[in-house]
């Protein structure tokens, strides 16, 4: 999202301009995050700035939560769900009124507890 060549990059920024900081996520997203941006060689220092700068906070997951995402990732494996995934879905599960923001098309897919959909902000 943060990347300037990504095809989506105009539209995440016209979406970000509307968002109500802070955002809340999880330590996976960030780490995930950090590891693309490394990948393609843009400055990954940008990933823990968002938080020191108020624009994320990081929610607590995993550990109160690891059996469900352990679930979640078994139950989408020809997906496959990766670890962030399942850490978002449960995100979204636990609080109330969210709208996931992604790029992410494996979220169409994805069902919260009771199948219902992620409610999603995508292109």
């Amino acid at each position: 999202m943060l990347d300037a060549d990504e095809a989506n990059h105009d539209w995440v920024m016209s979406q970000v301009q509307r968002l109500r900081a802070p955002l809340v996520t999880c330590e996976a997203v960030l780490t995930e995050a950090a590891f693309l941006m490394s990948r393609a060689g843009v400055d990954s220092s940008i990933v823990p700035q968002l938080v020191t700068r108020g624009f994320v906070t990081i929610a607590k997951l995993f550990d109160d939560d690891a059996a469900q995402i352990v679930r979640l990732m078994a139950r989408y494996r020809n997906v496959p769900m990766s670890l962030t995934d399942a850490c978002l879905v449960k995100l979204v599960e636990r609080t109330p009124n969210a709208t996931l923001f992604t790029l992410d098309s494996d979220f169409s897919i994805y069902r919260q507890k009771g199948r219902r959909l992620i409610p999603l902000l995508a292109p």
